[in-house]
């Protein structure tokens, strides 16, 4: 007995030093945030002294050069206070990005306070300049700083091990999605059923290449034994609140994170809130700012957008519009109806890529078409011209729908265009991308582009819909310009 208590004492310990080495990045990760985060500010905090005190004056040499190290070292515990540091946050989502803009507000609100209330003489310049430049350094630095861990992910580093839980349909889709994003971090590396799926000569062995290990009820174990690091949990009606709990409870032990997707997919941030009712924590789910004030802000927001980008890119619109005409002839522009928000129709503007019989010739290659659904997508289109190739691989060849937006009918970030007769064959729940103006770049664009099946692109265009916000449209507009100069996707 004693023997057997001393193996799996060794055994505990060995899987212990193993789950060690695999999260050992983690408290380095975050070291490296704090160091930058340090270094950040003390930049700022130079470069504010320098533009403020042009020459500079000696009596502010030891006042100043004590203030240039006691910032960083405040702002780096204002990050901490304000749980920037929280491994929970790496990797992933903007919650980070958040709590450091927060970090900086309370920042300056400190610094103020305490000037005013010991009467010490702060330059308001110098102030003004340090802590927006240090928010602002901060945010970069750790961006990088996420897009190296994103690196050292897609190459199968940094990964979190995971057990699914939940019916065969859901998991697939999740594998598949994980597999395609590693960025998340998450690895699956086994799955449990519902036991009519999971027991019986019936029984399904695996999910997309991934082992089915048992039922709900084995659930902990199977953790145990692949010493995983998660638990995530697909909604299901055979895991209800009580088997839950008990699986929380079980896995704790093991400081196993456990991770719950509701229901209602496509729904974050904002609009979800969890408040006690009766005892019960019940998920509020707000309706999508799709009227109103913020409506109004988009607008503003798209057409000040379009207009400043029309300023700034002319000269390259006349040079593409001269190397058309020169080297394909007329017309330079291609015109199309489209379908914009409520279904209304309008005319869509691009550079023409095609030879100009090219919709006659459509239907000779309905056979050739590489996608699926209803969308019309071929590779290598004999229709399109050379300079139209370049034009599409670089996505120059949207830039006169900035017109489109300028008029009011498109927006810079949207829903992608359809075509009438693509509308024709919508389902119910399809129609919902009609719900806003179409964008000229979207969550499909930043995605995989022409890459992405119909579901995906769906799928993409109706999570916008229903999360929009002004901080996603920034979003998707910064990651737009990565996604056109790697090219990838575009055909």
């Amino acid at each position: 007995m004693a023997v057997v208590d001393e193996v799996k004492v060794r055994r505990s310990q060995a899987a212990a030093q193993e789950r060690s080495k695999r999260t050992d990045w983690i408290p380095r990760y975050l070291y490296w945030a704090l160091a930058l985060d340090f270094i950040a500010m003390l930049v700022a905090g130079m470069v504010a002294f320098a533009v403020r005190f042009t020459p500079v004056p000696e009596e502010y040499h030891l006042p100043y050069l004590g203030l240039g190290v006691a910032l960083p070292m405040l702002w780096v515990a204002t990050l901490s206070i304000g749980r920037a540091y929280e491994a929970r946050f790496i990797g992933v989502g903007w919650e980070e990005f958040h709590r450091v803009v927060r970090s900086g507000f309370v920042m300056t609100a400190i610094v103020a306070t305490t000037a005013y209330a010991t009467k010490t003489e702060i330059a308001r310049g110098y102030v003004v300049i340090a802590l927006p430049l240090g928010t602002l350094l901060t945010w970069v630095l750790r961006y990088r700083l996420r897009k190296r861990l994103h690196k050292r992910r897609g190459r199968g580093e940094c990964m979190r091990r995971v057990v699914a839980l939940g019916h065969r349909g859901a998991l697939a889709d999740l594998i598949k999605l994980l597999r395609k994003q590693r960025y998340h971090g998450m690895d699956i590396v086994a799955v449990c059923l519902p036991p009519a799926l999971s027991q019986g000569e019936d029984a399904v062995r695996e999910v997309e290449g991934v082992p089915v290990l048992g039922d709900f009820g084995r659930a902990a174990e199977v953790v145990k034994m692949l010493d995983a690091d998660s638990v995530a949990v697909l909604a299901c009606p055979e895991m209800d609140g009580v088997a839950l709990r008990r699986l929380a409870w079980q896995i704790e032990r093991d400081d196993v994170e456990l991770v719950v997707a509701p229901a209602l997919m496509d729904v974050v941030g904002p609009r979800i809130s969890i408040r006690p009712v009766a005892g019960l924590p019940l998920l509020h789910v707000e309706h999508p700012e799709l009227s109103g004030g913020w409506r109004l802000v988009k607008n503003l927001f798209d057409r000040v957008g379009a207009l400043v980008i029309l300023l700034v890119l002319s000269p390259l619109l006349v040079g593409l519009a001269l190397a058309i005409r020169i080297l394909d002839g007329r017309p330079v522009l291609f015109r199309q109806t489209r379908v914009g928000r409520d279904g209304r129709l309008f005319t869509i503007y691009k550079f023409r890529t095609m030879v100009t019989d090219a919709e006659a010739r459509k239907a000779e290659l309905v056979e050739l078409n590489e996608h699926d659904g209803v969308l019309f997508k071929i590779k290598e289109d004999p229709r399109v011209t050379r300079v139209g190739r370049v034009l599409r691989r670089y996505s120059l060849d949207e830039l006169p729908q900035l017109l489109n937006v300028l008029r009011g009918e498109m927006s810079l970030v949207g829903p992608r265009p359809p075509l009438p007769d693509e509308v024709a064959r919508y389902e119910q729940d399809v129609r919902r991308r009609l719900a806003v103006k179409p964008g000229m770049t979207g969550l499909w664009q930043v995605s995989g582009r022409s890459d992405l099946s119909w579901e995906e692109s769906v799928r993409l265009d109706v999570r916008y819909v229903e999360n929009w916000s002004l901080i996603l449209d920034l979003q998707i507009l910064w990651k737009t310009w990565s996604a056109v100069f790697r090219a990838s996707g575009a055909y």
